[in-house]
């Protein structure tokens, strides 16, 4: 998976949106505010992601790409490289998933009526 793939599949989902909070390159995606990605263009392309916790650990167990997050919460966040690495595009793409919904099951309702 590149950038452009990551980026698009990100984007895709509902209410997402994304800034520059750190630097002109880490990308930050958001829901309702809310970070649940982050990734840039540097090369690996990699991508930090929200994580149940013993998922998490189970992950890292089962891949070499996955890794405790780098700059996050080791207890709640991956980063996961998705360039030249052993854990597939639809494991990514599950994990991107995972994230989003950790984050969407606690927002409160009224974040929820605005996403729609």
């Amino acid at each position: 998976m590149n950038f452009e793939q990551l980026d698009t599949y990100i984007r895709a989902k509902q209410g997402v949106t994304f800034d520059y909070p750190f630097d002109e390159k880490v990308r930050v995606y958001r829901i309702a505010e809310k970070m649940f990605a982050l990734t840039s263009e540097d090369r690996p392309i990699s991508v930090n992601l929200k994580c149940d916790p013993l998922y998490a650990l189970e992950l890292r167990s089962l891949y070499k790409g996955i890794i405790a997050g780098y700059h996050m919460n080791k207890k709640h966040w991956n980063t996961v490289t998705v360039e030249d690495s052993d854990v597939d595009d639809e494991t990514v793409k599950e994990l991107i998933d995972h994230s989003y919904d950790l984050v969407y099951e606690k927002l409160t309702k009224k974040q929820k009526a605005l996403l729609g």
